[in-house]
């Protein structure tokens, strides 16, 4: 876990870049926050607000980004509005907070900027609840959301808009058969009703706490499709949730409030939430649960007791995600993998059919944003294959075969980058050879994601022509996909 942390390749120093603006952000909220006479409460919900803005906000191109940033406000004031409000009314509180877990999880059908509005309008009211916000403080925490959105703003789109030099990102729809809609309704009954499950038991644990459960069973729901992936979730959480607390008996405990150093330790753990959030959910979830601990420290609250307490409350929440998604509407891991690796094949077939327009003398042809969007379909199968390949997955069989499949395409990939690599070349081979082995390739795929046979040519093992060695190598890996994506139903590669 430590090499996958400190060892993951960050192509253009993009995550180190993402998470040092997010610390000069967020640090910049929190002192125009002090500088305009906000108390301890408004500091920390303006230094929240603008983590959100800064961390939720995903628009495939920056004036999307703005957009969606201009708009938190008006979703997470309301918000606020109702549970300060509500704070002396228990169970229209608690209905309130299951609507907003039910709209926010629905708002995902409207892609990224649906997705961060509905995540910042529940920790809008999740903050309310860890601060106990009440209706005569709303002046001030209204003022604090809005300093620090336009203080991260500021930083993000002014200070630091690396993004503009970077080439938007590909955008995928999810695979047919769990369309968008349908995940989203399906997701948002499931997340309230883990939610109403946290939430009652979480207020049986702690009258105080209860909130961290439904906490829990809420980000445990985000990025997930499939039961195996939410129950994968879930177990990372509560794991970084541990070494977090421990982290915290260490850390936290002895700087008791400290402001100065509070303030280095929590600008540390922002870093570690930026910069480990994209390759490991527990190391992110660790410095998530140390942050609240300093946070907790600053208010004066914190204690064993209250780490442990934390650690339950998680666990509340981290039950009541996988009783939903195991109850509710489930979706299995085969079905969305399938779906995945079927997405992944085609556009393989697509990345081949652009290289063989490339290397026939087509001057539009431009293979590269195909590359782009297959490593993207590559991340989200090892995500759906997650669960399978987990250390506690007992069925060693399953385990094996999607292993052996994400190293064959793996290794599909790797040769689609060298051969789009050659054919950039303008001076690379028009051989026929090389048309012949193209058409193979998308045959292959062709019989992978139809049912048909896949037959494997010989080939002279010493060729010297580099487009043509990496054709014969995706060649090779797709013949030997076929034996286990064709598993007999008995022995599914994936039925998680």
């Amino acid at each position: 876990m430590l090499k996958r942390v400190f060892v993951a390749p960050d192509p253009g120093r993009t995550r180190l870049r993402f998470a040092t603006r997010a610390v000069l952000g967020i640090a910049l909220a929190v002192a125009v926050c002090g500088l305009a006479g906000n108390s301890l409460t408004g500091a920390v919900t303006g230094g929240l607000a603008a983590l959100l803005a800064l961390f939720t906000v995903t628009d495939a191109t920056v004036r999307g980004q703005a957009v969606t940033t201009a708009l938190l406000p008006a979703v997470g004031l309301p918000v606020l509005t109702a549970a300060a409000g509500l704070h002396d009314h228990p169970v229209a509180r608690d209905l309130t907070f299951l609507a907003v877990v039910g709209a926010g999880v629905y708002a995902r059908r409207w892609g990224p900027r649906g997705h961060s509005l509905g995540v910042f309008a529940f920790m809008t009211f999740f903050v309310a609840q860890f601060l106990h916000a009440t209706t005569d403080q709303l002046p001030e925490l209204y003022a604090a959301v809005l300093l620090s959105v336009l203080a991260a703003a500021a930083v993000r789109f002014g200070l630091w808009c690396y993004e503009r030099r970077l080439p938007p990102p590909a955008v995928l729809a999810p695979p047919g058969g769990t369309g968008l809609a349908r995940v989203t309704t399906r997701q948002a009954i499931q997340a309230t009703a883990g939610a109403g499950f946290a939430l009652v038991v979480g207020q049986l644990v702690s009258g105080q706490r209860w909130y961290w459960a439904v906490g829990a069973t809420w980000w445990i729901f985000v990025n997930t499709t499939s039961r195996g992936e939410t129950l994968v979730r879930g177990f990372r959480r509560l794991l970084g949730t541990v070494i977090g607390i421990a982290l915290g008996l260490l850390v936290a405990m002895p700087v008791h409030g400290d402001p100065t150093a509070t303030v280095v330790l929590a600008a540390v753990c922002v870093f570690g939430i930026f910069y480990t959030a994209a390759v490991s959910y527990t190391w992110m979830m660790l410095w998530v649960t140390l942050l609240a601990g300093l946070l907790y420290g600053l208010l004066g609250v914190l204690g064993p007791g209250l780490l442990a307490l934390r650690l339950v409350e998680t666990g509340v929440g981290a039950l009541g995600a996988a009783l939903a998604v195991i109850l509710l509407l489930p979706v299995t891991t085969h079905s969305v993998t399938d779906a995945w690796i079927q997405r992944a094949l085609r556009c393989v077939h697509a990345c081949t059919a652009e290289t063989a327009r490339r290397l026939s003398g087509a001057a539009d042809a431009d293979p590269a944003p195909r590359v782009a969007e297959l490593e993207q379909l590559l991340a989200r199968v090892r995500l759906s294959v997650a669960p399978l390949v987990h250390p506690l997955n007992p069925m060693l069989g399953r385990k094996r075969r999607a292993r052996h499949v994400l190293t064959l395409l793996d290794d599909c990939a790797r040769e689609i980058r060298g051969l789009v690599a050659v054919a950039a070349d303008p001076e690379a081979s028009q051989d026929a050879r090389l048309a012949a082995a193209c058409y193979r390739v998308q045959a292959a795929v062709e019989a992978l994601t139809d049912g048909g046979d896949v037959s494997l040519q010989s080939h002279d093992s010493a060729t010297t022509e580099p487009a043509l060695a990496h054709l014969h190598g995706l060649e090779r890996a797709l013949a030997e996909l076929a034996r286990p994506l064709r598993t007999p139903p008995g022995s599914p590669l994936v039925g998680a």
